[in-house]
């Protein structure tokens, strides 16, 4: 049988205390959550093994003792961070999903560093992978084929990572959402260059002006059509 991964092992099997050295007097918790504190505050390029280690009061060469380095602290820090996802339930498909959406969009928002950290190769923890489970889950019996519900789920985590991050540019005043602000009044003094964009801007909402909700709808809309042909020419 093939030996997994060291990184994988860290974190689907982590050892109860370091190989070598003296009595351990840290745990794989308590160093996610020293690099989570950091990265709440500063972002995840703050996060270094000596930053943490300094933080728990021991040297960098102890933190090596229990991780083998950044990209390792980092998948930890990811799996503490998401936490559980929702529980099975027996809601209808769509319910669940609507449910499963909003409470990722609420991890992403409380640690916008996830978004740096997702984005970039690394280890895959139990937990991150149990709310990958969900979506699949609550989309089985559908009709739907079993690539057919991963590629849903990819659709959705990806559209709520995409609004996370859009909310992050406004709430730090990034750059691209200053430029994008800035904008808004040259579309309006060359409405006629860009009249449909102009009248958009200008109209009353009328409804919700939330890309979020109304994504998120637009795709669970798509799913249910699909599974209602599936449903009808079974």
């Amino acid at each position: 049988m093939t030996e997994p991964h060291p990184a994988l092992r860290l974190l689907w099997e982590p050892p109860a205390r370091p190989t070598r050295g003296p009595k351990p007097g840290l745990t794989l918790e308590s160093i996610a959550r020293a690099g989570i504190e950091i990265a709440d505050a500063e972002g995840l390029a703050a996060v270094s093994m000596q930053r943490v280690a300094g933080l728990l009061g021991h040297t960098k060469m102890a933190l090596y003792r229990y991780v083998p380095g950044k990209a390792e602290l980092v998948a930890l820090m990811i799996e503490h961070t998401a936490g559980d996802p929702p529980p099975p339930s027996g809601a209808p498909w769509r319910a669940q999903l609507t449910d499963w959406a909003h409470r990722l969009a609420a991890v992403l928002t409380a640690h916008p560093w996830l978004l740096d950290a997702l984005s970039a190769p690394r280890p895959t923890g139990p937990r991150e992978l149990a709310w990958l489970e969900r979506v699949v889950a609550a989309l089985d019996g559908h009709g739907l084929t079993g690539a057919e519900r991963m590629d849903a789920a990819v659709l959705l985590i990806g559209h709520v990572r995409a609004i996370a991050a859009q909310h992050r540019q406004s709430a730090t005043g990034s750059p691209e959402a200053e430029l994008l602000h800035a904008l808004v009044p040259l579309i309006h003094a060359r409405a006629a260059d860009y009249p449909a964009l102009a009248t958009a801007l200008t109209e009353p909402p009328g409804g919700r002006d939330n890309a979020f909700d109304f994504g998120l709808d637009r795709i669970l809309d798509g799913l249910a059509t699909l599974i209602d042909h599936r449903t009808r020419t079974r």
